[in-house]
């Protein structure tokens, strides 16, 4: 090690960045308590830069970060009654000693197992997203209780609640049977992407509270592509995501206003990204079964044919929405099913297709139903009944670039312009 690193503040961001889960799976793995393991690396982290900046980085930071976490964990059972419960944990840790000089291999990674606990049944559905950006990737409550547009208070509490929960139920850091892994990736996944469409939400990075929640998840997504090569709805999702994120500087232009994916530059579109999920989406292909994933990125694979020519492959996307219908029953597909057959088959086509979902009430507060259908009817030269459902898409919607976009259609619909 060389004394006085200057490099060390450096060094520890990117060991968090880095191992920040790794650690907190290998320190939790056998005793369940997350929070223990949490508060543990916290004071490693704290004494790494008081240390490394006087002494050196260490060789292994991994190893140092763990060591000092580990006798952390040792001092805070010793400091409280030693019950039975207490000096099982302390014999656990005294089996997790690894010596900075000696330590040749990578750790365990068991952050796979640590994702999975985070959506195991057992806990809430609602927590499930934040729990994973909390201990996978050491989000603060408070950062997580803004961008999912909760209380701090009670982010905190249902967090506490969810780690209480690991440790009481003793809930296990093992990746399921096959035969048990579908039912419990799905949960994985879906918390993953209920994190990425918060950051979804705010396309420029101008809400503080959504800052980076998007990049945050898509490196989860990459975490569990990774460990899970042969799942396709793994590399689904990280395809998806990719495919979306493609478009982000694409939808603003440069007054801030929104464009919507029909009107958007296809030159503006990450290329390298997209190439990125194609592959994904391929090899996600051969892996077997299709789910509602690589359906999802099948459908922002067909819009990115744009790159290429002038339309989106509208046929394309309607065999994958009738699929999507037919896997997932979701109103949502079924929604844009109906967008997609306009474009194939007309405008009324699509607008009887929104008629037999007139009486879905998952529909009634969903702003893009309503969006879609002052389209279609404006489209079909109904005017009137296109106002009225401007004005519903229009109270619904909480985007100030979005509205604008939709008042600004109200007006040339108003004017005879549309």
């Amino acid at each position: 090690m060389s004394p006085h690193d200057s490099h060390a503040p450096r060094a520890a961001e990117a060991a968090a960045r880095r191992s920040y889960g790794k650690l907190i799976a290998f320190l939790a793995a056998r005793t369940h308590d997350v929070a223990g393991a949490e508060d543990a690396l916290s004071e490693a982290f704290a004494a790494a830069l008081a240390d490394w900046p006087l002494h050196g980085v260490p060789r292994t930071p991994e190893a140092w970060l763990l060591t000092v976490a580990r006798r952390k964990s040792a001092d805070a059972l010793r400091q409280r009654r030693l019950d039975d419960a207490a000096a099982e944990q302390l014999l656990i840790l005294s089996d997790l000693t690894i010596d900075d000089n000696e330590m040749t291999t990578e750790l365990p990674d068991r952050r796979l197992g640590l994702l999975f606990a985070c959506a195991h049944p057992g806990i809430d559905r609602d927590v499930r997203a934040p729990l994973m950006l909390q201990v996978v990737l050491g989000f603060d409550a408070a950062t997580i209780a803004s961008a999912f547009l909760v209380a701090p208070t009670t982010m905190g509490q249902r967090l506490s609640r969810a780690k209480a929960k690991i440790r009481q139920a003793g809930i296990g850091f093992d990746v399921p049977e096959r035969a048990a892994l579908r039912e419990r990736l799905d949960a994985v996944l879906d918390a993953i992407y209920a994190a990425y469409a918060e950051g979804w939400s705010d396309p420029q990075g101008a809400d503080a509270r959504r800052r980076n929640l998007a990049d945050e998840a898509i490196w989860l997504g990459r975490l569990v592509a990774s460990l899970l090569p042969d799942e396709g709805e793994a590399l689904g999702l990280l395809s998806l995501m990719l495919h979306a994120h493609a478009r982000r500087d694409a939808r603003r232009n440069p007054a801030g206003d929104y464009v919507p994916l029909g009107e958007q530059d296809p030159a503006q579109w990450d290329a390298a990204m997209i190439d990125e999920a194609e592959t994904l989406l391929s090899q996600a292909n051969r892996c077997g079964d299709v789910g509602r994933y690589q359906l999802e990125a099948a459908v922002q694979s067909a819009h990115a044919v744009r790159r290429r020519r002038v339309a989106a492959d509208w046929a394309a996307i309607e065999q994958l929405y009738d699929a999507l219908c037919a896997l997932t029953g979701s109103p949502v597909a079924a929604l844009n099913r109906a967008v997609a057959l306009a474009e194939t088959r007309g405008p009324a086509a699509g607008l009887a297709a929104l008629d037999a979902l007139a009486n879905d009430a998952r529909l009634a507060d969903y702003q893009p139903y309503w969006a879609a259908r002052a389209d279609l009817l404006a489209r079909s030269g109904d005017a009137v009944a296109a106002m009225q459902a401007y004005r519903q898409a229009i109270g619904l919607e909480s985007d100030p670039a979005v509205r604008q976009f939709l008042q600004q259609r109200a007006a040339q619909l108003s004017a005879g312009s549309m």
